[in-house]
């Protein structure tokens, strides 16, 4: 295959409608018209069509004539003409050696494609030269400055003798793109700087940007596209910094209330996995109002449930975790101090939950006094406890979704004492962190170990530190920042006693060296219906980790006259922790003590059981919402 471009002046055909290009194939030629100075003739030796579809080029257009070479990586551009530089304002030597894809990103600078670029004619064109046979059809793009374009293109592709594909042609049609991106994506405001500017006669209309060098008083930062403020700047804040840089301008206003925005915010503050949780939320409350009903707690308030079903023979001490929208319990004390070894769910995505036993194959020992954590959002891992023979300390994991389920023990090499009344987490989806705990012989821990089940051959490891909290059971511990763990409460050591704790630790397990340090948490005066106090020492509560970071604590064993059905609010990252209290409206449960909890959706914290002081309540079912229902009027 031969392909050439020359500039044959003597052989031009120039009508009215501008000059001819000429296709030879086999010595036939396939013209139409363009409205460029320049002739410009390839030669195709092969078997490959370049008809042109009535209605979808228009001789009388200027037409755009792009070359990639489909024998290198990513199909880089090799030629481009003059009518191409024209109406894209990129110079030949800014686009060869790329893929055209650019010209579906707003900015020259920006690294994604513009959400208005439709995906899934995108997804036809890669399907097409994938596949090696044309396309046609429309597409958005945009000049260098921004300005969108409508892209009618034709992809056909260049064989050699042998049918390789070495060559891919691209015809473009450019016009005017009737799009009002004011309103549909990251808005610009030109009008104001065109107005302001044109009289001083310095703006470029060709370039579309302002020198700043001329322009000393207009802030630089507003002289960027809208994409890079979004993407490079904006994102990188918190959502309560967000919402307040709303209120420097108009421009700053709108791009903070867009949606793509809001998200990448969420995702960057609270990670990829809590936002994943959230995006069901999102459909109805949208990623604005989500995020600061999450960091105000405006919307927060209990609600009881009443699910069908039963958690047969009765027990205590159980262990439950969420998977999904589902609430898992497993094990428990029946009666006689029995160890139990079923296992149930409760699907709140039913229309009327209600509890039912899950058939397993094969089951851990019977265990009360243990830990049960999800893994990757869809296993289920258990550890330790209090079986019949004794203290445990083995690993079980169970994929809840599998055709048959079954329990698999995991056998970790180096394992941590056999313990119950521990503390258990997972970070990073798939590393479960023990703490804590009371031996066969009674005695305190204070280790803390972690298990990477993500490895061929899982080893237990001890987390080294120089200093560790006093030994402690009944103590929470709850992920914040991915890879950071608070713990509370407990019965802790002190001395020859053993006393409740109402002190806050802290550790990082991506530090090289991680140590625990104790939170100096403050009781300033709160806003609204957050008030200050410093929680009562206690043991056997719940925290429940909130997608920005903060912890809630509630119920368990508290001394004195303390009301256990109180919420308190701590956030570890800052810089001078303060405890406040929640006075949150609704039904909150009345038996506070023996709750186990899970998180569902990021945004619904399920508490389940209780002690009336005669039996214990699984069928009851309080709910604390921390947004707006989704099924509630907005």
């Amino acid at each position: 295959m031969a392909m050439a471009k020359e500039h044959q002046e003597d052989d031009e055909q120039v009508q009215s409608s501008g000059k001819r290009f000429k296709y030879v194939r086999d010595n036939k030629d396939l013209e139409f018209e363009s409205s460029d100075d320049e002739e410009e003739e390839v030669v195709v030796d092969d078997e490959s069509e370049l008809s042109l579809k009535p209605g979808f080029f228009y001789p009388m257009m200027p037409t755009a004539f792009v070359v990639s070479d489909a024998l290198e990586p990513d199909s880089p551009i090799i030629y481009v003409n003059k009518v191409f530089e024209l109406y894209t304002g990129y110079r030949a030597d800014e686009v060869l050696g790329r893929n055209c894809r650019f010209l579906q990103y707003r900015d020259p600078r920006a690294q994604r494609r513009h959400p208005l670029v439709d995906p899934d004619v995108v997804s036809e064109i890669k399907r097409c030269l994938d596949e090696g046979v044309a396309f046609q059809g429309e597409l958005l793009n945009f000049r260098k400055d921004g300005t969108p374009l409508v892209n009618r293109l034709r992809l056909s592709h260049i064989h050699d003798d042998d049918g390789t594909i070495t060559h891919i042609i691209g015809i473009q049609v450019f016009s005017e793109a009737k799009i009002d991106l004011n309103r549909e994506s990251y808005p610009i405001f030109k009008e104001t700087c065109n107005q302001q500017f044109d009289r001083s006669g310095k703006y470029s209309a060709i370039s579309g940007q302002l020198t700043f060098s001329q322009h000393q008083d207009i802030c630089g930062i507003l002289q960027l596209s809208d994409e890079v403020l979004a993407h490079n700047i904006l994102s990188r804040l918190t959502p309560r910094d967000v919402a307040s840089i709303g209120s420097v301008c108009r421009r700053i206003r709108q791009l903070t209330k867009n949606e793509h925005l809001r998200k990448m915010v969420c995702q960057n503050a609270w990670g990829r996995d809590v936002t994943g949780a959230l995006e069901l939320m999102t459909k109805k409350l949208g990623w604005g109002r989500l995020a600061r009903e999450l960091t105000t707690l405006e919307a927060i308030c209990w609600r009881k449930m009443t699910v069908g079903g039963a958690v047969e023979p009765s027990r205590c001490n159980f262990s439950a975790c969420a998977v999904g929208n589902r609430l898992v319990l497993f094990g428990g004390e029946g009666v006689n101090m029995q160890p139990m070894d079923d296992t149930f769910v409760l699907n709140l995505d039913a229309e009327n939950p209600k509890w039912s036993r899950v058939s397993v194959k094969s089951s851990p020992p019977g265990r009360w006094g243990h830990t049960l954590s999800c893994l990757n959002g869809s296993l289920l891992v258990v550890f330790g406890g209090c079986g019949r023979q004794g203290l445990l300390n083995d690993v079980f994991v169970l994929d809840l979704d599998a055709k048959q389920p079954t329990w698999k023990e995991v056998f970790g090499r180096t394992p941590p004492l056999p313990r119950s009344w521990h503390s258990s987490c997972t970070i990073e989806g798939s590393k479960l962190v023990v703490s804590g705990g009371c031996t066969d012989a009674g005695v305190l821990l204070s280790d803390t170990y972690l298990l990477d089940l993500t490895t061929d051959n899982p080893t237990w490891r001890e987390i080294p530190t120089s200093w560790a909290p006093p030994s402690r059971l009944g103590h929470s511990l709850s992920v914040y920042g991915k890879t950071k763990i608070l713990m509370f409460g407990g019965l802790a050591k002190s001395g020859h006693l053993r006393l409740r704790s109402g002190e806050a630790y802290t550790i990082d397990l991506e530090d090289e060296k991680p140590q625990w340090r104790q939170l100096e948490c403050s009781a300033l005066t709160g806003i609204g219906s957050q008030s200050a106090v410093v929680p009562p020492p206690r043991l056997d509560h719940v925290a429940v980790s909130m997608p920005c970071g903060r912890i809630i604590i509630f119920g368990g064993s508290i001394a004195g006259l303390h009301s256990p059905s109180q919420l308190f609010l701590l956030d570890p990252s800052e810089e001078k922790p303060t405890w406040r209290i929640l006075n949150v409206p609704g039904q909150p449960p009345k038996f506070a003590w023996g709750h186990s909890t899970c998180v569902v959706g990021g945004t619904r914290v399920l508490v389940l059981g209780g002690h009336t002081g005669e039996e214990w309540i699984l069928n009851e079912v309080h709910e604390l919402c921390l947004a707006s229902r989704q099924d509630s009027d907005l």
